[in-house]
């Protein structure tokens, strides 16, 4: 098959349009399709060499490929018919039908995965923190246990598929007569019937229930995080076992502390002479306070660093991030006579111009009058 031509293969030219292509393939595959060959070797072994043809070269890119290197193309995996186009005979069977491909009696199902969001505060991801969170969900129902009858009345097999869930059906088709599985309409795939119905779940072996859980987020925790809860999602079907319950965690902001990685950042406002002549100044951080050395000359935005005050390491809660500490400088917005006296004299000293008190008491008269 691998030698062979994909367009002899469909019985199309090396110009035929898509839709020829299509047309090609449909009107080959109604006459080798395995469900109207039941038994032919020799037709399902044509039908999976049509299958390959029309993965490729209904795909502009595979066909450009194949046109200029053949199957032996760089990347390519002509000429070995694995249906990845269809996933097999029963999706080609879906592309014709809409649905109906061999199957087997539905199993156990997992439940749903179940989202609840919770909010913390910028502390809190300092030393972790548990949090109750509400969760409406499906129960298996205690009375009937999930098997939807009433406690001592019978469960009968399903008269309609005997128990298999399924139906079979004979149909016909653009490929002549084929053979369709559906879902049993009768039990709906249980393989059973009940005649009398549980009465807390009328019949549908859960029940809507709300369950409170603590759960325990851990220190280090970034915002957006989710935290996955086993098993306390949604209700199993047939058996199945439940979802998982997502936690997705929010960390509210703060007016004095931002979040960069596992370091903590602040701004730290001293005063004009503290940032001239230097201080000691105490710095308090999130459940932490640490004095540090302001040097003379201090300027705007310089930024100290403070080992180990910053945010744990998720998971490894030893290992922490440090505390960057950014420097404002407050200027003064009132000074007394004294004062004002004073600055005029550092300014003088240090040959600054700077207004006198005359002219800013004209200033503030032209403000007024608008000029």
């Amino acid at each position: 098959m691998a030698n062979r031509d994909y367009y002899d293969v469909l019985g199309v030219s090396r110009n035929a349009s898509e839709d020829e292509i299509k047309k090609a393939f449909r009107r080959m595959a109604r006459k080798y399709h395995p469900d109207a060959n039941p038994g032919d070797d020799q037709a399902e072994e044509k039908f999976k060499e049509l299958n390959a043809a029309y993965e490729v070269l209904s795909d502009p890119n595979k066909r450009a490929q194949y046109d200029q290197f053949g199957t032996q193309g760089p990347g390519q995996n002509f000429g070995q018919a694995d249906f990845g186009g269809f996933g097999g005979f029963g999706d080609i069977f879906d592309m014709f039908f809409g649905g109906g491909g061999p199957g087997g009696r539905p199993g156990p199902e997992r439940g749903p995965d179940l989202r609840s969001d919770v909010t913390i505060d910028l502390e809190d991801v300092m030393t972790g923190v548990d949090r109750e969170i509400r969760v409406v969900r499906d129960e298996v129902c205690p009375r009937c246990h999930g098997n939807e009858a009433e406690p001592g009345t019978r469960i009968e097999t399903c008269t309609r598929c005997h128990g298999r869930g399924q139906v079979e059906y004979l149909r016909d088709s653009l490929l002549g007569r084929v053979r369709q599985i559906e879902t049993c309409p009768q039990c709906r795939g249980a393989g059973k019937t009940v005649s009398t119905p549980c009465r807390e779940c009328r019949g549908r072996g859960q029940i809507r229930a709300e369950k409170r859980l603590t759960i325990t987020i851990p220190p280090g925790i970034e915002d957006g995080t989710r935290l996955r809860v086993p098993g306390e999602g949604g209700a199993g079907q047939r058996g199945g076992s439940p979802g998982d319950l997502m936690v997705l965690v929010h960390v509210k902001s703060h007016a004095k502390f931002r979040r960069q990685g596992q370091d903590l950042v602040m701004d730290l406002g001293i005063g004009f002479a503290q940032a001239v002549l230097g201080a000691e100044v105490e710095v308090e951080g999130i459940g932490a306070r640490e004095t540090i050395h302001i040097p003379p000359g201090t300027q705007p935005s310089t930024v100290f660093r403070v080992p180990r005050l910053g945010f744990p390491r998720l998971g490894s809660p030893s290992i922490r991030g440090d505390l960057h500490v950014r420097i404002t400088i407050q200027v003064p917005t009132q000074l007394s006579s004294k004062e004002r006296e004073l600055m005029r004299q550092w300014a003088e000293s240090r040959h600054e111009p700077v207004l006198t008190e005359d002219r800013s008491i004209l200033r503030k008269v032209k403000d007024a009058f608008g000029r």
